[in-house]
């Protein structure tokens, strides 16, 4: 069954729920899912949300323009919405150890993940072996000081062409610039291999 799953954030205000869910309910909508959280010292309401498709009135390819037009912008939402049968397009960015990597790509395969899994990125030739075992494209950049800017312009050149929906840094030894942060805000998960605070690497 097809399914919408709704993100956002915004100020958080009171009703902020209560329109969302009507905007489903009216339209007959099935909310199968739902969690929120308010984040007390930013003021910054989160909302995560699930319906099924079937019955719903309004056309899957004019939701987004329904939703913005009527909520998104009177809250100042900024929101994502997706769709159970399009599955968004995941890029993994790795250095040199591959114990994380092996963890993702085992993951994936076994269909744990409704991800597409396009390619991999690298600084190193290292686990470019790994990627060609499991039939994923593999690309490198080498990056030093004095390169850094150019590799990152075609890393992302790269990331446009194949349509990535967000990043995931698997032992990634670099730092992302605000560049990279900027093209992809909220898109990118680091999975960070040491205690934080103490280990900030």
């Amino acid at each position: 069954m097809d399914k919408a799953q709704l993100l956002l954030y915004c100020p958080d205000k009171p009703g902020i729920i209560a329109q969302v869910t009507n905007f489903i309910t009216v339209n007959k909508g099935n909310i199968v899912y739902l969690d929120q959280h308010v984040d007390h010292v930013e003021n910054i309401f989160f909302m995560r949300i699930e319906w099924e498709l079937d019955q719903f009135l309004i056309p899957k390819e004019k939701i987004d323009d329904y939703f913005h037009t009527l909520y998104a912008q009177k809250y100042e939402m900024v929101y994502r919405l997706y769709f159970s049968n399009q599955k968004p397009r995941m890029a993994i960015f790795v250095s040199k150890l591959s114990h994380c990597l092996y963890d993702l790509l085992s993951r994936y395969t076994a269909g744990e993940w409704q991800v597409e899994l396009p390619l991999i990125i690298s600084n190193h030739p290292d686990l470019e072996p790994v990627a060609q075992r499991f039939g994923i494209p593999y690309y490198v950049f080498p990056i030093t000081a004095e390169n850094k800017a150019q590799q990152e312009q075609e890393e992302m050149r790269l990331l446009a062409e194949n349509r990535i929906n967000f990043i995931v840094l698997v032992r990634y030894m670099q730092v992302i610039s605000d560049r990279m942060i900027d093209a992809y805000p909220n898109r990118i998960i680091n999975i960070h291999h040491s205690f934080l605070p103490a280990f900030v690497g």
